[in-house]
Order: C-alpha cells, then sequence, then structure tokens
C-alpha cells in the first residue's frame, strides 16, 4: 500500500471519527425541540437511502414508499403491543422489519415485470389500500385515532422517560436517549448502504439502470435484482417506520399517505439520485424546513403562524412551496442533486489548494531526442 494511499485512509477515518463524536454532543447542548427535528431527519434519511436505491441505482420509480413505512411503524407497535403478541421490544424491531421487507417481497413479482410509470403507478395503489385497512383493522391498527407505541426496552434500560437517567450532568429524557439509538440505526443503514453500492448487486443494479438490454447480455438478471431492490428498499423504509414510531410515540393513519411518499421522491431528487449522502442531505432538508417555519412562522415574512385567518399562508404549506421550487432548480441547474454541487465545490478547491510550479524555478526539462536519421529514398 502506497504512502498515499495510507494517508488517505487515516484521514477519512480520522473524518469519521470526529463526525461521529460531533453527532454524539447535541443531546447534552440542545432543547428537546431540536433533537425531535434530528430524530425525525434521522428516519427521514433512512428511509430515503432505501429509496434511492430503489429509484437512484436500480433506476425503478415508486410512490408507495409511505406504505412500508407504515407496515414497520404499526408492525412493530402491533408485535410489541396490546393488542397484539406483546412480544419483547427487541425482538419486535427487527420482526417489523422483516414484515416490511416479506411486504416488499409479496409486490416484487409486479416490480421485476413492470417498470417506469407504469411500476409508479402500481405502487400509489399500495398507498391507497394500506391506508384504508389502517383505517378499517381497528383491532390492529386501532382506526383513526391509531395507537400509543410502547416504548423500546434493551436489555433493561428503556428509551423514554419513565426513570430519571442523567449523564455528565445532563437530564436524559426520551428524546436524548433515542438519539443514541437514532444514531445507531442511521450508521447502520449508512455502512450496509454503501457497501451494497459498491458490490457487486449494486454495480449490477447501476447497470439495469443504465441499459437493460447490456446489462442481460452481461448476465445480469433483471428480474431477480428488480425484486430484490424493491425488498431491500422496503426493509430500510419498515426500520425508518420503526424509529418514527418511537418517536412520535404515536401512529395514525392519516401520516402514512400520499404526501409522505411525494415527500421522499423530493428527498432523493434534492438530494441526488443515487447517492447514500445526497439522500441524507434530501432527507434533512425537507424534514426540518417545515418543523422550522412552524416554529419561526410568527418572524417570516409572508407566513402565517398556525391556526391564523384563513387565506393565510401556513408554515407547512410555506414548506412545501419552498422545496417544491428546490426541485425545480435541481433539475434545471444541478442535475445531480446537493450532493453533486458538494462534490464540484470540494474538487474545485482541491484544484486551488494544489501548489502550482514557479516557472522561475522550474526545472527546464531536457530537449527531445534529435530524431535518427532516414536514409535517402532511391528515386528512380
Amino acid at each position: 500500500m502506497s504512502d498515499r494511499i495510507r494517508a488517505l485512509l487515516t484521514r477519512r477515518r480520522a473524518t469519521l471519527l470526529t463526525v461521529a463524536v460531533l453527532l454524539c454532543l447535541p443531546p447534552f447542548y440542545l432543547d428537546a425541540f431540536w433533537l425531535r427535528i434530528g430524530l425525525f431527519s434521522m428516519a427521514a434519511a433512512i428511509g430515503a437511502v432505501g429509496l434511492a436505491l430503489l429509484s437512484g441505482t436500480a433506476g425503478q420509480l415508486s410512490l408507495g414508499h409511505a406504505f412500508f413505512l407504515a407496515v414497520g411503524a404499526y408492525g412493530y407497535t402491533w408485535l410489541a403491543g396490546d393488542p397484539g403478541p406483546g412480544l419483547p421490544t427487541a425482538l419486535a424491531v427487527p420482526l417489523a422489519v422483516l414484515m416490511a421487507g416479506l411486504a416488499g417481497g409479496l409486490f416484487s413479482p409486479v416490480a421485476g415485470r413492470v417498470k417506469g410509470i407504469y411500476l409508479g403507478i402500481a405502487t400509489l395503489a399500495l398507498v391507497f389500500l394500506g391506508h384504508h385497512v389502517l383505517l378499517t383493522a381497528e383491532s390492529v391498527t386501532g382506526g383513526f385515532n391509531g395507537r400509543s407505541v410502547p416504548p423500546l426496552s434493551l436489555g433493561g434500560f428503556t428509551f423514554d422517560a419513565g426513570d430519571e437517567l442523567t449523564v455528565l450532568g445532563v437530564p436524559f429524557g426520551a428524546e436524548e436517549r433515542l438519539w443514541f439509538l437514532g444514531l445507531a440505526l442511521f450508521a447502520l443503514t449508512w455502512f450496509t448502504a454503501r457497501g451494497l453500492l459498491r458490490s457487486r448487486p449494486g454495480r449490477a443494479l447501476a447497470a439495469l439502470r443504465d441499459s437493460e438490454t447490456a446489462a442481460a447480455v452481461m448476465g445480469v438478471d433483471v428480474a431477480r435484482h428488480r425484486s430484490a431492490a424493491f425488498v431491500v428498499s422496503s426493509m430500510y423504509a419498515g426500520l425508518a417506520g420503526v424509529l418514527l414510531a418511537l418517536a412520535f410515540r404515536r401512529v395514525v393513519p392519516d401520516y402514512f399517505g400520499l404526501v409522505l411518499s411525494v415527500d421522499y421522491l423530493a428527498m432523493i431528487v434534492i438530494g441526488g439520485l443515487g447517492s447514500v449522502a445526497g439522500a441524507t442531505a434530501g432527507a434533512v432538508f425537507v424534514t426540518a424546513l417545515p418543523l422550522l417555519m412552524t416554529r419561526y412562522a410568527d418572524q417570516l415574512p409572508l407566513v402565517a403562524a398556525p391556526g391564523s385567518a384563513e387565506g393565510a399562508v401556513g408554515p407547512t404549506e410555506a414548506a412545501r412551496y419552498l422545496y417544491g421550487a428546490a426541485i425545480v432548480l435541481v433539475l434545471l441547474y444541478a442535475p445531480d442533486g446537493l450532493h453533486g454541487l458538494a462534490r464540484r465545490a470540494r474538487d474545485r478547491l482541491g484544484r486551488r489548494r494544489t501548489p502550482t510550479t514557479d516557472p522561475t524555478t522550474a526545472v527546464p526539462s531536457p530537449p527531445p531526442p534529435a530524431a535518427a536519421a532516414r536514409p535517402k529514398e532511391h528515386t528512380p
């Protein structure tokens, strides 16, 4: 291994360690509002990474992501709650993720044979069907009012504010405890997704996105890889649904509607299709923007506080207008999203930092060797 590669790996490890330490500090300094924004953003990032693998890498359009988030959220609530099996919450989490993957597997025959707008319409039916089931299956979902979410417990440690806990003089409530759980789940998502993209199946999915015919000629099983991408994306969405349920502490059917699926599409478009870092950036932008505008609505021009007079633009609507405009700007001027913009800025900064050779001190290059003498051709 060369010294340059070793230095690059050392720099990356140092960067990862620095980021990890910085992400562990907010519970000690920020209040519950900012921690909730972080929790919702981490849950959204997990789901957006799954959709980025499906739409950005495999090239499959899906409008049913909200359905699989609902399967994960309600699956955990039912498995760990009463009425329900009442399983240990630590066991209910992976089972809920597997339930979402199973739901994706049941739909995967359609995903393996349909593509483009036709797949988007097919997945759209999942959202309406799932919303109907959530409203009518009251014994499982609680109907219109939803259900309370049992707090997660691992090894006797409960992620809620039931018992007093103080760390370094800071009282740790539900948000502080869930913050570290969200970080662990997001780190798992980040490294598994990046590993998948760099592996042979990830390269096969990228080949499918570029040209199915060329991928099939190279030996890629098109239907099987499409189905597998749909299942993996569904499992990521199920994990995001579990974290959302734990952060909200209550699940209601109206949250898991078509608007949520459109929000996830906005996340991966704004962040950059096919990029884990881009999906994360887009998820933070789309999730945090309406929450921040709601809190500071009385200080923003043209935005009315919640509950104001009719005809005024509320913070949620204003946030949707803003990231709708962001989508248009990204499609026109930065098709690779925020991730592409950051990469180009980093490359430009790196070129500026590269030392240039001073022409006054440059060592002159040796003159080129003289051309070998060629014998004169005989002219008849």
